[in-house]
Formats: C-alpha cells, sequence, structure tokens
C-alpha cells in the first residue's frame, strides 16, 4: 500500500491542490481509508486525533464527485451530494476551509452551515447550489424546515466525531437528518475514539462497514509528554505561569471545565501581563473566531477553552496543553491533549490535579489510556515581589529583599492602615457612676413595700382600705354639653 500522495491516483486538480499544499507522505489512516473510501464502501474509522482523519474522507469524496461537475450557474445542476456533519462551530468551519483548499481547482461547489450566525447568508448561499454540505446537526435541520437545503440527492455522508456529536445530545437530531437521506449511500464514520454507544450507532446506520483502526482505541499519542502535577486551588494560576515561563511556551492551550471559570481565568492571566483570549459558548460566533484567528496568527499566547476547543481543532506548532481542570469526561482528556503533538510533531500536556474529587478523575484517565500516572509535587520558585511594591490596594509595602525592621514598619504599617476602626458610641456619664442604695426612712426598712404604700393611701369613707381610687388627671378638651 502507498504511502506518499504523488502514488495515490487522484485526479489532476485534486492532486495539484494535494501537492500545493506541501502533502508528500500519507498519515497511516489516510493510507488505509483513502483506497477503501475510492471503492464506495462504508468505512468505521479510529485513529488518534491529529492524524488527518479530514483528508482521509474529503478526498476520496471529491475524486469521487468529479464525475458530476459543471459549469452550469443553475441551482439544480448542484444539488447537495455529499453531507459532512460535525459537533462545533469551529470544527466544521475548519473542516469546510480544508475542503475548499482540496477542491480550488475544481468547479465543486461547496459550503457551510452552523449556530450562532445569522441564516440569511447561508441560505442565499445554499440557494445558489452546492455538492458540499458541511454542517452541524441543529441548524441543518433549521435550514431543512425552512426548505433551504434539501438532500433527496445526498450519496455521501460522513458523520465525524460522532461520539461528541452523542455526548452533547446530537443522537435525536441526527436520526432526523439520517432520515431525510436517500437510503442507498456511503456512510462513513471518524472518531477518535470508539464507544459502545458509537458502535451501536454505525450498527443501525451503516451497510457493513469496513472497520479501519490505526492505533488502539483512546490511545494517546507518543509523541505528547504528559505531566500531572499535585497543585490546587489559587497555586493553579501560579503553577501555570511557572511552566510557561521555565519552559519558554509560546502559545498554549488552556483547558477549564466551566464557562465562568474560563471567563475568570483569562481575566486574571491578562493582568499578569500574559496575552490571553477566552473561548466558550457563551461568546458570540463572531468573537470566538476572532479568537481562534488570533490565536492562530501568534497574537494570543494562551487560549483558554471550554471543551469547545477539545475536538478537532487542527492548529499547526502549538507546544504545549494545560488541563487547568482535570476534564469530568476521560475521553476529553484524550482529545484535549491531542490539541499539542500533532503530525508527528513534539508536544507538552500538563494536568494540575488537586484534592477532592481530582483523584478520581485521575484513576478513570488512567483506566482509559491503560497508563499509569505519576502526580508529581511541583516546588514553586520565589516569584514574591522584591523592592517596593504596590500590592493592588492603595497601600505601597517593602518586598523580601529590604532589611527585616523596613518589612516589619512597613507591615505595621499596613495592618494600622487597613485595620477597621470601631465607631465610637455615645456615652452617658450616669452609668458611670457606682451604684448607691437609697437610705430607707426610719422604721420602713424592715416592712415591705407594698404595706408601706398601703399606710401612705388616704383611705375614702365607705371604701375598704385595700382598694385604690381612680387618679384623676387633666382633660386637654371638655365634653361639649348638649343643647
Amino acid at each position: 500500500m502507498t504511502s506518499s500522495f504523488s502514488n495515490l491516483s487522484l485526479a489532476e486538480p485534486l492532486a495539484r491542490a494535494v501537492a500545493e499544499m506541501g502533502y508528500e507522505n500519507m498519515t497511516p489512516i489516510q493510507a488505509q481509508a483513502i483506497p477503501v473510501v475510492l471503492t464506495g464502501k462504508d468505512v468505521m474509522g479510529a485513529a488518534q486525533t491529529g492524524t488527518g482523519k479530514t483528508a482521509a474522507f474529503s478526498l476520496p469524496l471529491l475524486q469521487r464527485l468529479l464525475k458530476h461537475e459543471n459549469s452550469s450557474t443553475s441551482p439544480a445542476r448542484h444539488p447537495v451530494r455529499a453531507l459532512v456533519l460535525l459537533p462545533t462551530r469551529e470544527l466544521a468551519d475548519q473542516v469546510a476551509q480544508q475542503i475548499k483548499l482540496y477542491a480550488k481547482y475544481t468547479q465543486l461547489r461547496s459550503a457551510v452551515v452552523f449556530g450562532g450566525m445569522d441564516m440569511k447568508p447561508q441560505t442565499a448561499e445554499l440557494k445558489k447550489g452546492v455538492e458540499v454540505l458541511v454542517a452541524t446537526p441543529g441548524r441543518l435541520l433549521d435550514h431543512i424546515e425552512a426548505k433551504n437545503a434539501v438532500l433527496n440527492q445526498v450519496e455521501y455522508v460522513v458523520l465525524d466525531e460522532a461520539d461528541r456529536m452523542l455526548d452533547i445530545g446530537f443522537l435525536p437530531d441526527l436520526q432526523r437528518i439520517l432520515s431525510y437521506l436517500p437510503k442507498t449511500r456511503t456512510t462513513l464514520l471518524f472518531s477518535a475514539t470508539f464507544s459502545p454507544e458509537i458502535k451501536r450507532l454505525a450498527g443501525s446506520y451503516l451497510n457493513d462497514p469496513i472497520t479501519i483502526e490505526v492505533a488502539r482505541p483512546n490511545e494517546t499519542a507518543s509523541t505528547v509528554e504528559q505531566r500531572f502535577f499535585a497543585v490546587d486551588g489559587d497555586d493553579k494560576r501560579r503553577a501555570l505561569r511557572q511552566i510557561v515561563r521555565q519552559r519558554g511556551i509560546t502559545q498554549a492551550f488552556v483547558f477549564v471545565n466551566s464557562k465562568l471559570g474560563c471567563a475568570r481565568l483569562a481575566r486574571s492571566l491578562e493582568r499578569d501581563g500574559l496575552k490571553t483570549s477566552a473561548l466558550h459558548g457563551d461568546k458570540s460566533q463572531d468573537e470566538r473566531l476572532k479568537s481562534l484567528d488570533a490565536f492562530k496568527r501568534g497574537e494570543v499566547e494562551l487560549l483558554v477553552c471550554t471543551d469547545v476547543a477539545a475536538r478537532g481543532l487542527d492548529i499547526k506548532d502549538v507546544p504545549a496543553v494545560f488541563n487547568f481542570d482535570i476534564p469530568f469526561n476521560a475521553e476529553d482528556y484524550v482529545h484535549r491533549i491531542g490539541r499539542t503533538g500533532r503530525a508527528g510533531a513534539s508536544g507538552l500536556a500538563v494536568s494540575f490535579a488537586g484534592g477532592g474529587n481530582d483523584a478520581r478523575l485521575v484513576a478513570d484517565i488512567e483506566k482509559l489510556i491503560k497508563k499509569k500516572i505519576d502526580i508529581e509535587a511541583l516546588e514553586f520558585e520565589d516569584d514574591r515581589p522584591r523592592g517596593r511594591f504596590n500590592d493592588g490596594r492603595r497601600a505601597w509595602r517593602e518586598g523580601d529583599d529590604a532589611p527585616r525592621e523596613a518589612r516589619r514598619e512597613s507591615d505595621d504599617g499596613y495592618r494600622e492602615r487597613r485595620a477597621p476602626r470601631p465607631s465610637a458610641a455615645p456615652r452617658d456619664p450616669f452609668f458611670d457612676q457606682p451604684y448607691e442604695a437609697a437610705a430607707p426612712a426610719d422604721g420602713e426598712a424592715s416592712k415591705p413595700a407594698w404595706e408601706t404604700a398601703s399606710r401612705q393611701a388616704t383611705p375614702v369613707r365607705g371604701i375598704s382600705a385595700n382598694i385604690k381610687t381612680r387618679r384623676k388627671v387633666a382633660a386637654l378638651f371638655k365634653a361639649q354639653q348638649p343643647q
């Protein structure tokens, strides 16, 4: 089996585009999948992420669709004949760009539709007619219901990163989309991991597929150095800065588990002087694309992101990946660290494992990749500030290189300035005097107060001495006499 693109029987327009892109030798998944797909058989392909699965299905599809290419301007002459489904917007956009590059010297049209963008430009492009449609499931269903996309002439359907589509709940959408397709078609399923759910999906929609596995399922790339450090809480940010500085890392992905944590960490690293951008699901599609583009151009050093960027993104020469949070799903670890060490290059994957639930998550990763993980202790450098510095709270303090007396005076003055000053309560001089009991009258000290009070009261004739008479009080108003 040939391993060179020059020896592959591709049509001249495709061969010229591949040569311009610098492709020389095929990766294992490409060498095994391309000849099989050219025969029109269903394929279930598994390979490590970053090994060129996009070219493995795109090039043979375009080769087989060349018989339909034409220069007609009529949309009817350009129906959708190949459908590529992907889980995320960024991945859909990336695959669509690759297909356009492969087909640049042909008359085959391609388009991409995904959510987060206005449907009108996508509708206008679909109305012109396209042979290859790249889409995310949700937005494709919107276009199907609006009758912008007709799929009754689809000959090839590709489910790329199918496990991720199942993880995020796209199975009902996939079933609906596949129901619109012709029964006679070629179905290709590609994924970095094969779960039992994926095998059931393949059994339902693939017809006697040929399974291609160029590596053990869920295996990580051998070119990636994996390190785990016991770092918890606020020390993670300090550890990240130290490793970036020690290793001289110019660019890296930093993965976190939540959108809120992603935004907060990006702001914190930006304050630390690192060129940082955030990428998560709450950002608009335009913001996400701009962040990715800035990272590709080298304008951003650290791309802090959620697992929305863990699948399939192909950014060349990214030297490192940081798992600021251990992923909840062990398979996401394989995809995260696959962003580095791509196409045979070396890479570094650093994970920070704290206390609590992290031990169980690390054990899940060990079970998945079938490797023992050693969690190392990280020794921090003495990176505390020296000299006189501002602590960020409008107070100047002495650093560690100052004399002890200066530091103590600085700390005492700082504590004195920062200590809360209680407000003085009003004081009544009466309560400062000692208690003095009143002197009793002669003969009254041994008698109860009620006996004294009863004797002092003036008895009223005809009324018992134990009954008190009504006191007379001044009246403010006189009652009016009836006239």
